[in-house]
C-alpha cells in the first residue's frame, strides 16, 4: 500500500456501474481501490477490516440499504468518510444520508472529473454539495420539530452567529466578510462548533438547523 495514496472503496450492487467506478479510479496516479461491497452489511464489514479513506455508497441496496451502512460506518470507525452515490439529486433517502454522515453525494450521471474532484475534496476533510442544493433537499424533506434556540446554548455568542451564517450556506471567506473576521478565525469558529454540536461536517450543520427550526 502507497502511504500516499487515497484509498477509496466501492460499494454498489451493479457489476457495470462498479467496474465502470474501477477503471475510472485506477487511471489515477494518486488513488488505490482498496476492496468493494455489494450491500450495506458488506460495506460495513470491510469499513471495518480495510479502514479505506473514502468509501463510494449506493444508497438502494439489498440486506442493507446505504443509509444505515453510512450511519454505521461513520459512528464506528470515525476513519472513513463516506460519499453517497443516488440516481436522483432531489430525493429524500439523501436528506437521511447526510443525517447519517456522509460527506457529500454525488449522482450516478456526474461527469469523471467531478467524481475524482468530488474524492479528493471529501477526503482533505470538506464535505461536498451545493449550499442551495443542500437548503432545497433540507426544507423540502427535513421534518422540523418546534424552534429550539436552547440547543445553541454550548455556543459562544461569536460562534452562534458564524453557526447562522454557515447554515444559511455562506463559505468561510463570506462569513469572514460580514463578521470582519480572518478566514483562519472563522475556520477555527466552525471547527469548535461542530465539535461542541457533535456534528461531523457542515452539510450536517445544516441539517441540524433545519431540523431544530433555527433558519426561519
Amino acid at each position: 500500500m502507497n502511504g500516499n495514496k487515497i484509498r477509496v472503496a466501492l460499494v454498489d450492487d451493479q457489476p457495470l456501474f462498479s467496474a465502470g467506478l474501477k477503471m475510472i479510479l485506477r487511471s489515477q496516479p494518486d488513488l488505490e481501490v482498496v476492496g468493494e461491497a455489494t450491500d450495506g452489511k458488506q460495506a460495513v464489514e470491510l469499513a471495518a477490516q480495510v479502514e479505506p479513506d473514502v468509501m463510494l455508497m449506493d444508497i438502494r441496496m439489498p440486506v442493507m440499504d446505504g443509509i444505515s451502512a453510512t450511519r454505521s460506518i461513520t459512528e464506528e470507525t470515525g476513519r472513513t468518510k463516506v460519499i453517497v452515490l443516488t440516481t436522483i439529486q432531489h430525493d429524500e433517502a439523501v436528506v437521511r444520508a447526510i443525517q447519517a454522515g456522509a460527506g457529500g453525494f454525488l449522482t450516478k450521471d456526474a461527469t469523471p472529473e467531478f467524481l475524482l474532484a468530488t474524492i479528493r475534496t471529501v477526503h482533505a476533510g470538506h464535505a461536498v454539495m451545493a449550499p442551495s442544493a443542500t437548503n432545497a433537499l433540507l426544507r423540502d424533506y427535513t421534518t422540523p420539530s418546534r424552534a429550539n434556540s436552547t440547543v445553541l446554548e454550548p455556543l459562544s455568542v461569536r460562534e452562534r452567529d458564524v453557526f447562522m451564517l454557515a447554515a444559511k450556506g455562506l463559505a468561510n471567506g463570506e462569513i469572514a466578510t460580514s463578521l470582519v473576521l480572518s478566514d483562519a478565525t472563522v475556520k477555527s469558529h466552525v471547527g469548535s462548533i461542530l465539535s461542541k454540536l457533535k456534528l461531523k461536517n457542515r452539510i450536517q450543520l445544516v441539517a441540524f438547523a433545519y431540523e431544530n427550526s433555527l433558519l426561519g
